[in-house]
Order: structure tokens, then sequence, then C-alpha cells
């Protein structure tokens, strides 16, 4: 068979897999060109990067903007054909920045959640010439429906498509923890909601709507089954931490591979959202009421409710990424402790498409 491409906006993926931007330095150049090298839509994650740059603290912003630019130009110069998305957190403080910095650049897909981008387009606009794809992720047909009616009234765009991102995903998730642990919600039945949508949307305005679905995807029989529900593509994250590409460390990588099933655990992030996150002695401590005594320096999200906050997760996800787990832990999906080693980009899309042509 076949394996049908991923249309978004005038760009097209010859192959139906978004890698999942992973923050703090998780999804950077190397990883993000690896994936597009290989068909998929690779993506750079910009929560964080700023931390990463050595004037990080005193300057955020700027070292975000400097950060951001450079993986762009590294990520197009190691994958000049394959198409190169950005995702981009609401909830951060330099959102605007990252905002602005991927369309001056000029990327190929602008991806968009942890809060709804009801004035995306605006910032488009500053950009006529712009070829970028804007594409909220959401966790429910409503918001899709809600940034769908604002964009159009406001703005007259049609989104270029939605990411669903259902309640296995690994990170902060868009659910109330009640309704995690009691299994309320789950993709199928999201990625249902929103097609019910965008087929409608897509024939009002004649433009094809790509659902994408997210959270807990693992193998190609996954992919196929979406795509057989009407999905356009999936988007998977944590498939791509354990990959000779990824940007992280590998201790950071191991920690995957070390993990049990009964190691995956829904936590309380300091945000106040939920998160799913890889179970070690940090998380414990905070569990015990442990307070960790912190100054967050780099303040890169808008609602650091620090004073109430026993660690900063921005420090905590920081150390993890370099492979301090002793001060740190590691976001994760679901099905992340299936993961049993680490293989290059090119080994898993191979593994991905060829259980996709099987399915």
């Amino acid at each position: 068979m076949n394996i049908p491409t991923l249309k978004i906006g005038t760009h097209t993926a010859p192959i139906p897999i978004v890698q999942g931007g992973m923050g703090v330095g998780v999804s950077l150049h190397r990883l993000a060109s690896a994936v597009a090298n290989e068909g998929g839509i690779g993506i750079i994650a910009t929560a964080g990067i700023g931390m990463l740059e050595t004037d990080g603290v005193q300057h955020y912003l700027k070292a975000s903007a400097r950060a951001l630019k450079r993986e762009i130009h590294l990520t197009r110069k190691l994958a000049p054909q394959g198409v190169i998305g950005i995702n981009i957190m609401v909830s951060t403080n330099d959102y605007k920045v990252m905002v602005s910095v991927s369309l001056k650049e000029n990327v190929d897909v602008i991806f968009c959640g942890a809060g709804l981008p009801l004035t995306l387009p605006k910032f488009k606009s500053y950009y006529p010439n712009s070829k970028t794809a804007l594409v909220p992720i959401v966790s429910s047909g409503r918001a899709a429906n809600l940034i769908s009616k604002r964009w159009i009234k406001l703005y007259n765009y049609v989104p270029d498509g939605f990411v669903v991102e259902g309640p296995l995903a690994g990170g902060h998730l868009g659910f109330k923890m009640e309704d995690l642990v009691s299994n309320k919600f789950n993709l199928e039945e999201l990625v249902k909601e929103v097609l019910e949508i965008t087929k409608p949307l897509g024939e009002k305005y004649k433009k094809k709507i790509p659902v994408i679905a997210a959270g807990g995807i693992y193998t190609g029989y996954d992919i196929a089954k979406f795509l057989r529900m009407g999905a356009s593509g999936v988007q998977m994250a944590t498939r791509f931490v354990a990959t000779h590409e990824c940007d992280a460390s590998i201790k950071f990588k191991t920690n995957y591979i070390k993990a049990k099933k009964e190691d995956v655990v829904l936590i309380e992030s300091p945000l106040g959202m939920p998160g799913r996150a890889i179970n070690n002695e940090f998380l414990e401590s905070v569990k015990r009421g442990e307070k960790k005594p912190f100054k967050c320096v780099f303040h890169y999200l808008k609602d650091a409710r620090i004073e109430r906050a026993p660690y900063c997760i921005a420090l905590a996800l920081t150390n993890a990424q370099k492979g301090n787990l002793k001060d740190g832990f590691t976001f994760a999906g679901y099905n992340a402790w299936r993961i049993n080693r680490i293989l290059s980009v090119k080994e898993l899309m191979q593994e991905l498409t060829d259980e996709l042509k099987k399915a």
C-alpha cells in the first residue's frame, strides 16, 4: 500500500507523522532535522529554549529569540527539503517573541498549545508573504470550535489543522486530574469530536483541515487506526526520545529505557496542571512535602505561582535534559515503559512505516 502524505497548508510531508515538540532542549535541530529527512515533520520546541544559553538568566527573551533563530537555521541546513515545524506554548512569557521569530524565519508550521492561541493569526498578518501554517493543539472539540470561530470572526483565517492531544500524552495535560484518574476521556472520542467540527468547516470554506491525533500512539498499527477514523496523521513524541538524534542527554534517554509500567505516573505540576512523568526520588521527595529551596531565575512561564511552588519546574526539567536526574525529572507519555532500546530516527521511522503498511 502507499502511505498517505500529510498536507498542512502548502506543505506536504511524505509520511503522516509529526514528531511532538519536547521542550527545554529535548527536541532541537538534531532531532527535528533527522525526522524531516525521513519524511515526517520535524519539530523544534521553544519552551525553555533560552535557558540553554549562557546569558539565559540575565536576558531570557533575547537569549530565547537568538536560540530559536539558530535552531531553525541549523535544522534547515541539515534538512533543506524537509518540513519543519515549531512548537510554541501559549502559557510562556516568550510566546509573542517565539511566534514572531518563527514567522520572520518563515517556518513551515507553527503548532501552538498549552493554552488557547486565540490571537495567533494576528501575528501572521504582520508577515503577509509568510507561508507558515497555523495549527492549534487542543484537547476537546469545544476548544477547536472556539478557536475556529474566533479566528474566522476576527481575522478571516481558517485553521490550517488541529492536533488533538489525548490523556495518554506526556508533559502537561489539558485535563482535570480527576478526569485522568477516572479515564473519563479517550483519544478516539476526542478525534471524532474535532472531525465533526472540521469536516463541515472545511466544506464551507473549501479548505482541507487535517486532524492529527496525539497522545499514547506507539506503533504503526496505532497510526493506521487513527487514519482509518479519518485523521490525516499522528503526532508522536515519546518514541523519539530514545533515538540517537534526540537532543537530550544519554541519561535522559536511558531513564525511559529503565522505566517500568508503574513508574509512569500522573503528577501535579507547580503550575497547577496535571502532567505525566517518570517517577523518581526527586518527585517522591516532592510528594513527601519536601519543598526544594530555590530561586526561579528564568520565569519563563506566565503563571509560575512561585510563592506556593515546591520546586522550580523550569530548573527541574533543565537539569533532567542535561542528565542530572537527582535534581529533576523527565516528562513522558503513557507508553514510555515499552521502550527498551535506543535506535536511530531512520530505524524508528522504518519500523513505524513497515507496521503501518502491514496494518
